[in-house]
């Protein structure tokens, strides 16, 4: 099997849609010889900031000499960036081996008559016999929806248990209530396992307090973080024993994640683990985690945000309002259309100048372009909206209407965030090579011609 047939079988089992449970991924598991039972995993459940408290606690782990695997979902840069170990991709060719060995296992399973796996689950299948091939020390795993339930839930070696800020998603599925969807996202606590929280509602404090002392444990969580300097570039804070650290992550929703994450480093090394202070240091300031209040351009600063949902939304216009006081502001914003996205446009909307709505990939998931924009112009009259047939299109005329001091905000959904960041790349290419032939033959071969150029319009690659 070659990686593209790897990819087109995965897509074909995408079709099914998605099912809560574990037994059919308890069927696969056991066909595949378990390999979820060899290995450690910090195990995050959560609404908002799972993959940020994912990426600081593996880059810390990293930096400390673990070997250390992430299971990441949903991706922005590429698919291959679900499963990493160390920060690495796994490679083309693993995944496809690791494929059709899935691909064989639920053949069996099928003809046994048993049910056949989610995407998801063969997904997560594949993963394990990645994670256990590399001989990971450390699992960083991220919970698919909810916890009880969700596919990840089939581990039994829970180090830790960890919560990041839970509110209202995914209603009549998780719950109806703040309360049913805590108590599904508690799920993940395992006898034993060392419990960790964000800074959460108290009605959500209390659910996991209850939990954990199901099980004799306690609840260890978040507390306040002294911040030193901040501004859309990233933040410099120090947090309990930890002195100053540096971290490119910028927004304010990014210091509560930073806070669990150390939160969750400080039970390790309770546990036994050799983290020094200089592994938190480097693995703060390592931290890479695109589309989280991501600056990908300096002049008109262009960010992107994957916001899409309401507390989601409630932190971005945090530090829109913190960051860019009295900045012009231009969206570009695409949601989902089973998502509250009239509360993200009461929330956003009113600060911009205007909005270019778009449709995303997922067109079975996706609010039509043309219907976002009325609910944008029926709720924000004084706006100016603008529906574009393309994201490509709309990155186009935010570029073309924005001068320099202002700011491009790209939101609603982290799946077309790969599609925003492509376009301004293709945007940027085209404007250099004008800048080029406007300028006659380069007379530097050494590209610093181009350099100069990319400083100028202050691009980050």
């Amino acid at each position: 099997m070659t990686y593209r047939e790897a990819r087109v079988y995965l897509d074909e089992m995408s079709k099914y849609g998605s099912v809560l449970g574990l037994e059919t991924i308890r069927g696969l598991l056991r066909e595949l010889g378990n390999p979820q039972d060899d290995l450690k995993f910090i195990h995050i459940a959560g609404t908002n900031g799972k993959g940020s408290v994912l990426a600081y606690t593996s880059t810390i782990l990293s930096e400390a000499g673990y070997r250390t695997g992430r299971y990441v979902s949903p991706t922005v840069v590429s698919y291959l960036e679900r499963i990493q170990v160390d920060g690495s991709w796994i490679p083309e060719e693993k995944f496809a081996d690791l494929t059709e060995r899935v691909r064989d296992a639920i053949a069996r399973m099928e003809a046994a008559g048993e049910h056949s796996p989610t995407v998801f689950e063969a997904e997560t299948a594949i993963a394990f016999l990645y994670y256990k091939e590399m001989k990971c020390d450390f699992v960083v795993l991220e919970a698919g929806l909810g916890g009880e339930l969700d596919a990840t839930n089939i581990v039994k070696n829970t180090v830790c248990a960890v919560f990041t800020s839970i509110s209202r998603d995914h209603i009549g599925v998780l719950g109806d209530t703040l309360e049913e969807i805590a108590e599904n996202k508690a799920g993940i606590i395992k006898p034993g396992s060392a419990v960790v929280s964000a800074v959460q509602k108290p009605e959500v404090t209390q659910i996991l307090k209850a939990r954990a002392a199901r099980y004799g444990l306690e609840l260890a969580q978040a507390g306040y973080v002294d911040i030193i300097k901040e501004d859309f570039r990233g933040v410099r804070f120090s947090y309990k024993e930890f002195g100053e650290l540096y971290s490119p992550l910028a927004g304010k929703s990014q210091i509560t994640n930073a806070a669990a994450a150390l939160e969750v480093i400080r039970m390790l090394r309770r546990l036994g683990c050799r983290i020094s202070a200089e592994a938190v240091e480097k693995g703060i300031a390592h931290t890479v985690w695109q589309g989280r209040f991501s600056c990908v351009m300096d002049r008109p600063v262009f960010l992107l945000d994957g916001a899409h949902n309401e507390d989601a939304a409630l932190r971005l216009r945090e530090s829109v309002e913190a960051y860019f006081p009295e900045k012009k502001l231009i969206c570009i914003m695409g949601v989902f259309k089973d998502k509250e996205y009239e509360k993200i446009t009461d929330i956003m909307c009113p600060l911009a100048s205007s909005v270019h709505t778009v449709s995303l990939p997922d067109r079975k998931r996706t609010l039509p372009a043309s219907e976002l924009a009325r609910t944008v112009r029926g709720r924000c009259p004084e706006i100016k909206v603008k529906e574009d047939e393309s994201v490509e299109q709309a990155v186009h005329e935010a570029l073309e209407e924005a001068v320099e001091e202002d700011v491009i905000l790209a939101f609603g959904s982290l799946s077309y965030l790969e599609q925003v960041k492509e376009a301004l790349d293709r945007e940027t290419a085209e404007w250099e090579e004008k800048e080029r032939m406007n300028a006659g033959p380069d007379p530097e071969p050494s590209g610093r011609g181009l350099e100069m150029q990319q400083q100028k319009r202050g691009i980050r690659k």
